[in-house]
């Protein structure tokens, strides 16, 4: 018998838009909608509450022509110098913000003993593809110096993405192999590796098609909206890198019941075959974006634990080698 979501998720997630019809400006109120609803304390037994192990602050981070918002979780008990981790959510580059990944980002913090940013990247269609991985990628190189007196050891430092945040915490964890800041671990939650014309010629999206949590249409609707026609998609699709040698460690967190599983296992696959150490953890019964609704796949408990065990782990090595 195969393997159905749980009750809340067909209940809740199952995608009622018809993206073929919805335009530019549609998805931007549709958006704001959306942020109305995650700040709501009501969705919290979706979202689940953040770990009290760990405090959430605000700041905002000027970088040339534009500012940030933060999301910043700092340990309740922790001494210094502390890892970093930076953290992208979901949302197709078009939607999401930082507080619908509190019950991850706050975990983490609180048993890593981290600093855990949740970065308000810019999003489309007002901001197409490069701008939300260069906000990434600029945000890593003004926090790696510690502008804020958190306490970070630069040396210490891992990338956390979901879904299309999982886009940029790769592409930025593939650029330190030769720039920038040190990647020492990238964490990815049913991610989106490939954006070429082939991104949905995977077996696992025409399997879980029907499933609630990311439908074909809406896939394809963020990627015309993210990727403008001038820019090059394979250049965001690491699948399709000639090589992925010398990659930080790698551990994907993805659902059975996901398009984006067979996203996922192949860059796994990829990083294998390129001798990275990286590793894939599939739950059977989870759907796209599980992990950060605790309150609907009991699944996204262990599935956290998993990400803060692999951390600790890989950031642990490096701070024994200091």
């Amino acid at each position: 018998m195969s393997l159905k979501p749980h009750l809340g998720v067909r209940i809740l997630m199952k995608d009622k838009v018809d993206w073929e019809a919805v335009g530019p400006e549609e998805v931007v109120a549709m958006r704001a909608k959306a942020e109305k609803l995650t700040a709501s304390p009501l969705l919290r037994l979706v979202t689940g509450r953040p770990d009290p192990g760990a405090r959430i602050e605000e700041r905002f981070l000027d970088l040339p022509g534009r500012r940030l918002r933060l999301r910043v979780f700092r340990p309740v008990h922790a001494e210094g110098p502390l890892p970093l981790v930076l953290s992208f959510h979901g949302g197709g580059f078009i939607g999401g913000a930082p507080e619908q990944n509190d019950f991850v980002n706050s975990g983490m913090s609180a048993a890593l003993g981290a600093v855990v940013v949740g970065v308000d990247y810019r999003l489309a269609p007002e901001h197409p593809i490069p701008a939300p991985v260069e906000d990434g990628i600029e945000t890593l190189d003004a926090l790696a110096s510690d502008p804020f007196g958190w306490g970070v050891a630069p040396e210490s430092i891992a990338v956390f993405g979901e879904s299309a945040g999982g886009t940029i915490a790769e592409m930025m964890a593939l650029r330190s192999r030769e720039e920038g800041p040190k990647i020492r671990a990238q964490v990815l939650a049913n991610p989106a590796t490939d954006w070429s014309v082939s991104f949905t010629d995977y077996p696992s999206v025409e399997r879980n098609a029907h499933q609630p949590g990311l439908s074909v249409p809406k896939f394809r609707r963020s990627a015309d909206l993210a990727f403008p026609p001038h820019v090059d998609r394979g250049a965001y699709s690491p699948v399709t890198f000639a090589s992925l040698a010398s990659a930080p460690p790698a551990l994907v967190v993805v659902g059975g019941l996901d398009m984006a599983l067979d996203h996922g296992q192949r860059y796994v696959d990829r990083l294998r075959e390129d001798g990275v150490d990286a590793r894939i953890a599939v739950y059977p019964r989870a759907t796209h974006g599980f992990i950060s609704t605790p309150g609907l796949v009991p699944a996204a408990k262990p599935a956290r634990a998993e990400v803060v065990s692999f951390l600790a782990e890989r950031l642990r090595e490096r701070a024994h080698s200091r």
